[in-house]
């Protein structure tokens, strides 16, 4: 992996005393193997396999997930012991398209219960996979919902409470691609594994045995040593179009990626992760904190070859920027074009307009502030109901950062829209839906919402910190939807945790 001090770095204020995260008891604590090799990045990009789907006699989808414990040689003749869906590390692609009802079978082989979230999807609370869905080891579960939003780049992994951390950075995650008749019009970039590339981002620390750890030089969580795409170190794609669209999320638990290329080319940002933008922003960076996708189309010459990179990232004023990796350049994947490239077609000016929410029609406005490690001043609670909304309205929830470390914003169930960060228009990048957004230290971020179709008092949804190690530690809280009128809940009942 290369690894370069990229520009000088920028004059950091005197550290103030900040929260201090305790580590995940349950994690490996082997010290970090500090010789690790660097990538030659000539090993073929893993493409994850699309997922098996069977179309059942009432016309559901049905997906098969099995949770299980593998191994997977990372490096020749080293053996690590890793998790993931229907295989050794990470899961298979998912796909569907709007409108249709899809089942997904999920069966937990591990030792202990985990649970599967469909990140940035649209669906009934009890179907969500939070930690108040968790499936117990030996156990199973069987969502299903219609999918009723824009295609779009989603993805899955795990959300057991308090263990999050540990079962994504094991392993478990995948995407979820959603396809649309007007996202297919627009002629964009769409053989898969081919011209249209899933591209999973994510940092490694390993010990020196060659096992994975958590153990980190920060206390917020892994930054890891080892660059991987796909569950691939040193990766190279090999391109055969003019132009070839990368899927890319941010797989990480911690880390922040700034992307862009190492000849600082210019491509064209298509899509954030609710979806597609309403017209292409040609650019040279895209940064995604943890959780967060973006489609980029970037146009490749025969016989060339360039290198998707990491530069400095834009993370705010926070305390020791260089140990949360604010000044590293990584490089990530390396695309070599084919001396042959077969043409593309160009993209379209506008992209499919999905409507836009209207301010005029905000009925409640909420603030969620993050400090000391806590939401509002407290730590989760799965009986506590924190917030109580309304079935059908839309919302502005306001969002502050006030602690001096990075943090971001993740909503269950919604695609939010930026109104303005400090007041302004958000850039061109915050254009489009999101279900997360980084929160630099002392801004304000001013997000609208809409939530329709589902309502549960008794199942809430979730909204968290992304940086995984915070979310376990309890920066989160949850909210029900109700139908109007309901007496706002307090508290969830009872059995309101459910293992399956």
């Amino acid at each position: 992996m290369r690894r370069t001090s990229g520009t000088a770095p920028a004059p950091q204020p005197a550290p103030q005393p900040g929260p201090v995260v305790p580590g995940d008891p349950q994690g490996p604590t082997d010290p970090v193997d500090p010789e690790q090799p660097e990538a030659v990045f000539d090993e073929p990009l893993a493409i994850p396999p699309l997922a098996d789907s069977v179309v059942d006699e009432d016309g559901t989808r049905v997906f098969r997930l099995t949770a299980q414990e593998g191994s997977t040689s990372f490096r020749d003749g080293v053996d690590t012991e890793t998790w993931g869906f229907n295989g050794d590390f990470l899961g298979p692609t998912l796909r569907a398209r709007r409108g249709e009802q899809v089942a997904v079978e999920v069966t937990n082989t591990l030792g202990e219960s985990t649970s599967v979230h469909w990140h940035g999807m649209h669906l009934p609370p009890e179907m969500d996979g939070g930690p108040h869905q968790e499936v117990a080891a030996g156990g199973t579960w069987r969502p299903t919902w219609l999918i009723d939003q824009p295609a779009a780049t989603l993805w899955y992994h795990p959300h057991p409470h308090g263990r999050t951390e540990k079962h994504v950075y094991l392993g478990m995650s995948g995407m979820f691609i959603l396809d649309d008749d007007e996202a297919d019009a627009a002629g964009l970039p769409s053989e898969y594994g081919v011209d249209d590339i899933p591209v999973i981002v994510q940092d490694k620390s390993f010990t020196e045995d060659g096992q994975l750890t958590m153990a980190s030089r920060v206390p917020s969580g892994v930054m890891g040593e080892t660059i991987m795409v796909n569950g691939t170190i040193g990766a190279v794609q090999e391109v055969s179009t003019e132009l070839v669209r990368l899927r890319v999320l941010n797989g990480s638990t911690l880390r922040t990626y700034n992307f862009g290329f190492d000849d600082d080319r210019t491509f064209q940002l298509v899509g954030t992760d609710g979806g597609l933008l309403a017209a292409p922003h040609t650019t040279t960076r895209i940064q995604l904190s943890p959780g967060e996708r973006a489609e980029i189309v970037v146009a490749m010459e025969a016989g060339s070859e360039t290198m998707l990179r990491s530069y400095p990232q834009q993370l705010g004023v926070i305390n020791d920027a260089q140990g949360y990796g604010a000044f590293d350049t990584l490089d990530i994947l390396r695309l070599v074009a084919a001396d042959d490239l077969a043409p593309s077609g160009a993209v379209p000016d506008v992209l499919p307009d999905y409507g836009r929410l209207d301010e005029a029609d905000v009925a409640t406005t909420r603030t969620f502030v993050m400090k000391n490690l806590r939401m509002n001043g407290q730590f989760m609670d799965m009986n506590r109901i924190d917030e109580v909304v309304t079935v059908d309205t839309t919302e502005v929830w306001v969002v502050r950062n006030e602690d001096p470390m990075p943090h971001n914003f993740h909503i269950h169930d919604v695609q939010f829209e930026v109104l303005s960060v400090d007041g302004a228009p958000p850039p061109p990048e915050l254009s489009g839906r999101k279900d997360t957004i980084y929160t630099e230290p002392g801004r304000e971020y001013r997000l609208i919402m809409r939530f329709e179709h589902y309502a549960n008092p008794e199942m809430p949804y979730m909204y968290h910190c992304h940086l995984l190690r915070h979310e376990d530690f309890g920066l989160m809280g949850q909210f029900v939807v109700v139908e109007p009128g309901t007496e706002p809940p307090t508290t969830l009942p009872e059995d309101g945790h459910h293992d399956h």
